[in-house]
């Protein structure tokens, strides 16, 4: 460990110790480093993959679930469900006998009914709910997909069936309850916390029906979970769950090579061909639903000139910046907000090529001859979309400075980052995002919709009223071929009004020691631990 301060060194050492002791505790455990803190438990209220594996993927469900490593729609807490003919009701038949988690916390009365599927779509939808404004972060996967909108009722047809009736036919609709924010949260455990005002608790303390129970957050180092022996799929077969909060993909691998932890999450792609020599190892890799991209604020002048923003595009050297960040074969450029491996591309999308002089005389033309001042935002540590923040930070600001852009770079803790730039505060952030559900509408309304530019999610702040219209009219289609031309013509709205520098569709990336078993990689990006097992 060559170059570190001494008092680090102690620190690291101490932690790996603290990790051993936590690997090696008992044959029934796992640990798991993660990239970055939870912002909180309460799902809804978030969007990151981090939070979602903290939560979504252990301690809540959904009435639809995924199938293992791929987007084909499962049985979940609903057992199964018809849609009416003209698109517009849902009728899900729910488990019977499914309990919630007993914690020191709560203790359930009964088990999981409809009463628990209103509570947790009401709280979003309806602003009259008593939680609907006790919500700090707002809804944003619910208000930028607009479900206030969509979803005409919920009724309670008895205890174990409930019925969705939509204003309007949507495509993606049984694919989105899927997604983390259509968790079912226990209603007899809100009425506690309301009763005894302790609303809070939610984000802290959560409640579900999965394969994992909450038991405590120390924060940016560790989240402890055990194993659900009553849960209805069956008990897990780890019993203890510790996602070790390791934001240094360097010190992901040293856990994982020291059996510190048994499974490192997204490697640096230019580490794959070591960690994949090295026999006490396997690596995981898939071709995910992911993108990289820098969100271009179009709220802040002069950044809402179009022209501006494509000189942006033309001066970043992107092919320079997919070999640093992610190596050969490590991730593809991107032109459009998802890759081509998804329905609804557009092959005649060309990419921004790198010309200079042409941004410079875009920049002349928008009254800029003599360059402008800006900042760049990024994170610590390192993620499958951003796998080396600070260098990719470096390489923007002296692309841009090549065309008399002076930018200075912000780095901020993860959940701070996202917070500050739903707010709105930043003028270039680099980010990221996991399609949920394997419909391009997940690309294209949560991230570059005006109800996400309302809502803060969509980080360009970018209202386009055509660009909204045509992908608002694909969402209401059947015909895939219909909806995908839709989305060709949205995408061809998105390049040439450039609110992004799209980077990268990257390759996703998982190390684990030999002897685990059950752990699949989802296109989407997350990451559930129910099925694994570990034999050392």
């Amino acid at each position: 460990m060559p170059n570190l301060p001494r008092t680090l060194t102690r620190l690291l050492l101490c932690g790996a110790l603290a990790a051993a002791s936590l690997a090696h505790a008992a044959a029934d455990s796992l640990v798991v480093c993660s990239e970055a803190s939870p912002e909180g438990f309460d799902i809804v209220q978030y969007t990151a993959a981090t939070t979602a594996d903290a939560s979504a993927e252990t301690v809540f469900e959904r009435l639809v679930s995924f199938a293992p490593g791929s987007t084909e729609l499962i049985p979940g807490l609903a057992e199964r469900w018809e849609v009416s003919a003209d698109g517009l009701s849902y009728t899900f038949h729910l488990r019977r006998g499914v309990q919630f988690h007993s914690t020191a916390w709560f203790s359930p009365s009964r088990a999981f009914n409809a009463e628990d599927v209103l509570w947790s779509f009401q709280r979003q939808l309806d602003p009259a709910h008593p939680w609907h404004k006790l919500s700090l972060r707002g809804f944003p996967y619910a208000e930028a997909m607009a479900m206030a909108a969509l979803i005409e009722r919920i009724e309670r047809l008895d205890e174990h069936r409930v019925r969705f009736v939509l204003k309007h036919p949507e495509a993606p609709f049984l694919a989105d309850l899927a997604m983390g924010f259509a968790s079912i949260y226990s209603a007899e455990y809100a009425a506690q916390l309301l009763a005894e005002d302790k609303a809070e608790q939610l984000n802290r303390l959560p409640v579900g029906t999965g394969p994992f129970v909450f038991e405590r957050y120390t924060k940016d180092a560790q989240v402890r979970f055990r194993g659900n022996p009553h849960y209805w799929a069956g008990a897990p077969n780890i019993d203890k769950l510790i996602l070790a909060i390791t934001p240094e993909p360097n010190v992901r691998q040293q856990k994982l090579r020291a059996n510190d932890c048994q499974i490192a999450l997204y490697p640096r792609p230019v580490d794959i061909p070591a960690l994949k020599a090295d026999p006490a190892l396997q690596v995981l890799e898939l071709d995910s639903l992911l993108v990289a991209y820098i969100g271009i604020n179009t709220r802040h002048p002069p950044l809402d000139d179009v022209r501006v923003r494509q000189a942006l595009n033309l001066a970043f050297d992107k092919a320079a910046y997919l070999r640093a960040q992610y190596g050969e074969g490590g991730a593809s450029p991107a032109v459009a907000p998802y890759p081509a491996t998804l329905w609804g591309h557009d092959p005649q999308l060309q990419d921004w090529p790198r010309d200079v002089p042409r941004a410079r005389q875009l920049l002349a033309e928008a009254g800029l001859a003599d360059g402008f001042e800006l900042s760049i935002w990024t994170r610590p540590g390192g993620g499958p979309t951003n796998p080396n923040p600070g260098i990719g930070a470096q390489m923007l600001q002296a692309d841009l400075a090549a065309i008399g852009i002076q930018a200075e770079i912000r780095m901020f803790e993860w959940g701070e980052l996202i917070k500050r730039a739903k707010n709105g505060e930043h003028d270039l952030v680099f980010m990221g995002w996991a399609g949920d559900n394997g419909d391009p509408d997940n690309f294209l309304s949560p991230n570059l919709s005006c109800a996400a530019a309302q809502s803060g999610e969509n980080q360009a702040g970018w209202c386009h009223a055509e660009f909204d219209r045509l992908i608002g009219q694909a969402r209401r289609l059947q015909d895939q071929a219909q909806r995908a031309a839709l989305y060709r013509r949205a995408l061809a709205i998105f390049h040439e009004q450039a609110p992004w520098i799209p980077l990268a569709h990257p390759r996703q990336f998982s190390a684990l020691r030999q002897g685990v078993q059950g752990f699949v990689l989802s296109p989407m990006g997350s990451n559930n631990f129910s099925k694994v097992k570990f034999d050392p």
